[in-house]
């Protein structure tokens, strides 16, 4: 038996902020008996403050994939394993600055796999540049894979992960009420509705345990949903937060779960990609 945990929190500009943040929710998971941690996108330095014209002056600040700020919550980390996502500096090749919405999973013997985001919505497009592909990499709670935000409402990333041999796949979000059409409540917003739907589909068409973290509360013109969630490989939701913050706990036997949901249906062995165009 294992157990994982699916964060929601609040983070901001504010680096040391962040990481005193990120290693109190470490150590709550600790208590809790967790091994494997799902923190959000833009868990070291926050996130944009909106989408619709964002302040290309007050973007999150670019980190390095192997910079303090990363080896700092590799200490946090000990033996549990720990996702989180950060503004990636990068370099293109002109040898220009790139920026990327990157996520790292690690754990205090180091880097176990990273994720750059390769769906990138409108408004912030022109700010990142999207990643090249999707990877599962072994960790010592199984293979598994990461999605950043927006990778999610795409079915083939995913998928990858799970052809690529992913039984677990976090998927770290920053992930906001409706822009155009928010509702008096936010269980009744569109974009809560879409973001659980994602949540449950992905898990239960690829027949994966899914991690989804997100941020909480509000930032510039943003307000964000919470709501993180462990979900089944039946597209059950094992445990969930709500809109404030909180860690989603849930004990697995990760092979007899994943097992017993591919037992008469096994959706990746019954694929049929030669004829999907």
């Amino acid at each position: 038996m294992v157990r994982l945990a699916a964060a929601a929190a609040h983070f901001t500009r504010d680096i040391g902020f962040d990481l005193d943040r990120i290693k109190m929710i470490i150590s709550h998971a600790r208590d809790a008996g967790v091994s494997l941690l799902a923190l959000p996108d833009g868990a070291l330095g926050g996130y944009l403050t909106d989408l619709r014209g964002p302040d290309e002056d007050d973007l999150p600040p670019l980190l390095e994939p192997n910079g303090d700020e990363v080896r700092s919550v590799i200490d946090f980390a000990g033996d549990m394993v720990v996702c989180l996502g950060y503004s990636e500096r990068g370099l293109d090749d002109g040898n220009g600055l790139v920026r990327y919405d990157a996520a790292v999973c690690l754990s205090g013997d180091g880097i176990l796999g990273r994720h750059r985001k390769v769906h990138l919505p409108a408004g912030v497009a022109s700010l990142f540049t999207a990643g090249d592909g999707f990877r599962a990499f072994d960790t010592p709670v199984g293979r598994m894979g990461l999605l950043i935000d927006h990778d999610k409402t795409f079915p083939e990333a995913a998928r990858t992960l799970a052809v690529d041999g992913a039984e677990i796949i976090a998927c770290l979000s920053a992930w906001p009420t409706s822009l155009t059409n928010r509702a008096p409540r936010m269980a009744l917003d569109r974009q809560a509705r879409l973001f659980d739907l994602y949540d449950q589909a992905r898990a239960a068409e690829n027949q994966v345990v899914w991690l989804s973290s997100n941020q909480s509360g509000r930032y510039g013109a943003l307000h964000f949903l919470g709501r993180a969630k462990v979900v089944g490989p039946g597209g059950e939701i094992l445990a969930r937060t709500w809109s404030k913050g909180g860690l989603a706990v849930a004990e697995v036997d990760l092979p007899e779960l994943v097992g017993a949901a591919r037992t008469v249906l096994h959706h990746l062995a019954e694929r049929r990609p030669e004829t999907y165009g």
